[in-house]
This record gives structure tokens, C-alpha cells and sequence, in this order.
């Protein structure tokens, strides 16, 4: 509740000094509420946020996976003497690991909901991450790659088993590593130096991980852009050739779809970065 003194244009004297002192009175106020609505952030201790047994499950067997394909990648290295190859591989599967992370992430911000077959939960997600991007810090380290972990688990396993070429699994070790671990960049990119590891920092800084400084504006006006999350070494060459705009042309008059990202966002989509932090 405010009390607002009432303020005229001219003073009041001239009609106040016509009534007599008895009837005058004292204090004239206004007073007004003011109801302000804000919309609840997603809580740090909510639970959606904590990490499940099945979650751990998963990112260990994803984990699981991956090792087993580096491992043959490795030993098959030591057998043939072999290593140019396999490196070349390895960084090939980095590289792609990154345009794929953009591709997924730009798929997921604008298209499907909460009902889409397989990554559903994933769009739903995606989606209150961009209500709230500071929550992907809160979130327990499976809870928030359980769902890839699934997904490299479900597609490698098969690949250990299948293969055993080693030039092969340098490529699928990488970019499976990648993929796995992609939302784990993606929370290190939300976070400020101080509170990461010195390593993470020391990655962030050469390149080799996207750093928050060129993630930034994925969170910022006009949100269609710096979708790549794992090197953000794509993000230059996507947002410069407009592909990700073309792409969204494309859908729109074959299938006559609009992206999420053609519509005005909610204020809160964007988040404040003290870039000195950065």
C-alpha cells in the first residue's frame, strides 16, 4: 500500500484560503495497490531437477559404450602402428559432434512439443531451459544426460559389437563422446569462470568447448542462432550463410510449419551476462 501526496499544476492556496479553518482538512491523500504477478522460475530443489537411478543407469551404460569403442580404437592402434588415421578420425567425429549438436538443438527450440514421439521430454525441457536458462545449472549431472546417454547407448552398442576397425572407432568413440557429454558443455557454458574448473576454463578459452561468451546469444534477441553446443566452432559459418533461416523456409512451405523462433519471445527468454565474468 502507497500514499501518494496529491500534486496539482497550481497551488491550492487560492481555494483552501476560501474555507474556513474548522472545515479545512488536513491532509488530502490518494492511495492506490499495486498487484505485481510474477512467473515462479523453476526451483533448485524441485525434484524434476534432481538425478534418478535410472538416470545414473543410463549414463553409465552410455559411458560404457563409448570406452569400449575408444578401447578397440586404441588397442587397434598398438597392433597395426597405425595412429595418423584413427587421430584423424577422432577429430573428424569432434568436428561433426558439434554441427550435429546444432542440428538437434535448433530441431528441438523451434519444432514438436511435449507429445512428440522420443524426444518429447526433450523439447519440454528445451523449452523451460529458455524460460529459465540458469535452471540447466541446477540440474543433477545424469538427470541432465540421461536422455543422450540413451540414444549413444542404443546406437553404439551395436557398433562395438558389428565392428572392430579401429580407424572406425576413432570416429564413433569421438563423436559419441561428444554427444554424450554435449549437455555438460552446455552447462559449463552457463556458467561463469569462477566457479568452473580451471580445465573447463582452459577449454573454453582455446576453443575446444563452447565458451558462455559465444553462447550468450543463443539467449538473446532475435534467439535463432549459436545453436552448436559443443565446440561452437559451426555457429559462425550456420548464422553467416543464414542456413538454419533457409532450413525454416523450406519446412514452412512444404509442410507449412512455423519454427517457435519466428514468434516474439517472452522478456524472460533472455539472459543478463556480466560479460567481465565471462
Amino acid at each position: 500500500m502507497a500514499v501518494v501526496p496529491l500534486q496539482t499544476k497550481h497551488t491550492l492556496s487560492p481555494i483552501t484560503n476560501n474555507i474556513t479553518t474548522s472545515h479545512r482538512p488536513s491532509l488530502l491523500r490518494i492511495t492506490c495497490s499495486v498487484t505485481t504477478t510474477n512467473k515462479s522460475p523453476l526451483l533448485s530443489n524441485d525434484t524434476s531437477l534432481h538425478s534418478t537411478w535410472t538416470h545414473r543407469l543410463w549414463v553409465s551404460a552410455g559411458c560404457t559404450t563409448v570406452s569400449i569403442s575408444f578401447a578397440k580404437s586404441i588397442i587397434g592402434g598398438f597392433s597395426s602402428h597405425l595412429w595418423l588415421e584413427p587421430a584423424l578420425a577422432g577429430f573428424a567425429g569432434y568436428i561433426l559432434a558439434d554441427l550435429g549438436s546444432g542440428m538437434y538443438h535448433w530441431a528441438t527450440d523451434n519444432y514438436g512439443d511435449e507429445s512428440t514421439p522420443l524426444v518429447g521430454t526433450h523439447i519440454k525441457d528445451s523449452l523451460d531451459h529458455h524460460e529459465c536458462p540458469w535452471t540447466i545449472t541446477e540440474r543433477g549431472f545424469a538427470n541432465n544426460l540421461h536422455f543422450l546417454a540413451r540414444g549413444t547407448t542404443l546406437m553404439v552398442l551395436p557398433l562395438d559389437l558389428a565392428f572392430d576397425d579401429h580407424v572406425f572407432h576413432g570416429f564413433v568413440s569421438m563423436f559419441a563422446f561428444c554427444v554424450l557429454f554435449c549437455q555438460q558443455f552446455h552447462v559449463w557454458a552457463h556458467g561463469t569462470k569462477s566457479k568452473l574448473p580451471p580445465l573447463v576454463v582452459a577449454l573454453q578459452d582455446s576453443g575446444v568447448l563452447v565458451s558462455r561468451t559465444r553462447h550468450v546469444d543463443h539467449h538473446r534477441a532475435p534467439f535463432n542462432n549459436n545453436y552448436c553446443v559443443v565446440s561452437g566452432v559451426w555457429n559462425k559459418c550456420l548464422d553467416e550463410s543464414k542456413f538454419f533461416e533457409a532450413l525454416e523456409m523450406v519446412l514452412y512451405f512444404k509442410l507449412g510449419v512455423k519454427p517457435r523462433s519466428w514468434t516474439e519471445p517472452d522478456s524472460e527468454w533472455s539472459e543478463e551476462t556480466d560479460i567481465s565474468k565471462c
